[in-house]
């Protein structure tokens, strides 16, 4: 055979698994059916948090973390509840994963000469019991060069390895089908695609030129998973959820579409846990899309007052960055498909950041100066596009001016002046004392605690129609479908297992394929910073046990 190993799917967990493979000498055929401009796949779309813990970063802002707080709030917040069967191994390698957070992670990163933003950030809060789902403390830590500046040494590696003749990178190859022979998968057969130009993250061409059939000891599928597919995201919604959204928004590229999980399962995989998803509530319509109904994720702090779609608040612990699976199913028991947020000019110019690479131009680009800006009055020049060229915003000096407004964008007129308004004052009458009966405002008060939220992530308290605080702005926001939390159900080296629990021979999975482990490594839910880690765990994973086995 010409290869070791095949690997399909040029995302992060494919890169890292190879540079694995090409550091032990292995053979590899790194398969992808897109462009090489998409190389890095949705990572290098990403915001670049990695959920580390314990750090220098969390210790030197006063921080005080541990590995068994954090697996307090793994279990807390994964919920898992199938331990005998689908969340078996799931449950393993979320063990395997925080003891990598609170370990190597770090050093093995910055090996890779991967740096890290120095102001924590803190996702997922919770708002729940100690025990439930949330971080305790802050553990979101951005790269430095966000998503790109992650794929960056693993790519430079493949083409290393490329020029060395270790690899042999083949784009716009598409896998259509895993050779089997007695049991054991011994390659790959599969469309060669017309070659494509288009830009990065753009629709590329489904137009076949050729077919291709190759061999090799094993396979590895890192493909990702179906987070741009509504069709099988609707297949799986669960209903505990609710109904699926009528509308949604899609926060990954139209290539990521779950094909490779029917195709492996048809070769003997298993595929568990295909209820769990992780889809964004706080959405927005890219004003300049990228792919079809392109939606960034706004990663709020935690000020705004979020209503639904007919103006009621929502309760607690339902507010913004606290718990986003609880509060998709709140909001879909109201029946509609988006609600709002009505917020202040100084809570958006200090609590709005837009999820992804391209919306952090500063980080990306590794600037200094430009990261210092963001502490200048006024929003940030992305937050600022999109306040004057998105579809979702409206911005009024006046209540009775953003309720119009409000109307006016979704023409169904299901929100009322006067019970907004009520809601609001009855919130600003809580804001007269440091201490109140309102969680949200205890929550606020309790955040500025915290002095990476009190320098660069939550406005001092106020009042939302102090004029001095204004104008008032409300956000429409969307669903926005993003991650598959169940999939290929894998051991702790990554080999893929059948239905009978025993191992495919020559099949291994990684990355969100696998349910970024295990076939669920996050169970119900995430603490965030976990899924580019995840792919860069389990593509380390595989890629040493595929070196160890193939010895």
């Amino acid at each position: 055979m010409k290869y070791d190993v095949i690997v399909v799917g040029a995302g992060l967990a494919g890169l890292v698994a190879t540079a694995e493979l090409v550091d032990e000498g292995k053979s590899v055929l790194l398969l992808d059916q897109e462009p090489e401009e998409s190389l890095g796949g949705q990572a290098w779309w990403s915001f670049g948090g990695l959920f580390l813990v314990d750090s220098p970063e969390q210790r030197r802002l006063g921080i005080k973390d541990s590995h068994d707080l954090a697996w307090q709030d793994w279990l807390g917040t994964a919920g898992f509840d199938r331990e005998e069967d689908e969340d078996y191994w799931g449950r393993k390698w979320a063990e395997a994963y925080v003891a990598f957070a609170a370990g190597e992670k770090r050093d093995w990163l910055r090996t890779h000469g991967i740096r890290f933003f120095p102001v924590v950030g803190w996702a997922e809060r919770g708002g729940h019991l100690a025990e439930g789902p949330g971080n305790s403390v802050p553990r979101f830590h951005i790269v430095w060069g966000t998503g790109p500046g992650i794929v960056k040494p693993f790519e430079e590696k493949l083409r290393a390895a490329v020029k060395k003749g270790l690899v042999h990178y083949l784009p716009r190859h598409r896998v259509d089908e895993l050779i089997t022979e007695k049991g054991a998968v011994v390659g790959v057969r599969g469309a060669r695609l017309i070659p494509s130009s288009v830009a990065r993250g753009e629709t590329s061409s489904r137009e076949v030129v050729d077919y291709f059939e190759v061999l090799a000891q094993a396979v590895l599928v890192t493909s990702g998973g179906i987070g741009a597919n509504e069709e099988l995201i609707r297949q799986n919604w669960p209903e505990r959820l609710g109904s699926a959204p009528k509308h949604m928004i899609t926060g990954v590229p139209s290539h990521v579409d779950g094909r490779m999980l029917a195709i492996t399962e048809r070769a003997g995989g298993r595929l568990v846990n295909r209820d769990r998803m992780w889809h964004y509530t706080e959405g927005i319509k890219n004003w300049n899309s990228v792919w079809p109904k392109h939606g960034i994720r706004i990663l709020p702090g935690p000020s705004s007052i979020w209503f639904d779609a007919t103006g009621q608040r929502l309760s607690a612990p339902n507010f913004p960055g606290f718990d986003t699976l609880g509060t998709l199913e709140a909001l879909r028991r109201t029946g509609y498909d988006y609600s709002w947020f009505i917020l202040t000019e100084e809570i958006i110019e200090k609590e709005f950041a837009l999820s992804g690479s391209e919306q952090n131009p500063d980080l990306t680009g590794k600037s200094i100066r430009k990261v210092l800006q963001r502490v200048l009055p006024g929003p940030t020049a992305p937050v600022r596009a999109f306040m004057d060229k998105g579809d979702d915003f409206v911005v009024a000096d006046t209540l009775t001016e953003l309720v119009d407004g409000m109307n006016e964008i979704t023409g169904e007129n299901l929100l009322s002046v006067e019970n907004i308004e009520r809601q609001i004052i009855a919130r600003d009458r809580e804001m007269e004392n440091p201490f109140t009966k309102d969680l949200q405002v205890t929550a606020i008060h309790g955040a500025r605690k915290y002095v990476g939220d009190k320098l660069v992530r939550v406005a001092g308290p106020h009042k939302i129609l102090d004029p001095k605080k204004g104008p008032l702005i409300a956000v429409r926001l969307h669903i926005v479908s993003r991650k598959t939390l169940g999939g290929l159900q894998t051991d702790l080296s990554g080999r893929v297992l059948n239905t009978a629990g025993e191992l495919v021979p020559g099949l291994y999975a990684a990355g969100e394929v696998s349910g970024f482990g295990g076939g669920g490594v996050h169970g119900y839910r995430s603490l965030e910073g976990t899924f580019l880690g995840g792919c860069l765990f389990t593509g380390r994973e595989a890629g040493r046990a595929l070196a160890k086995d193939l010895k």
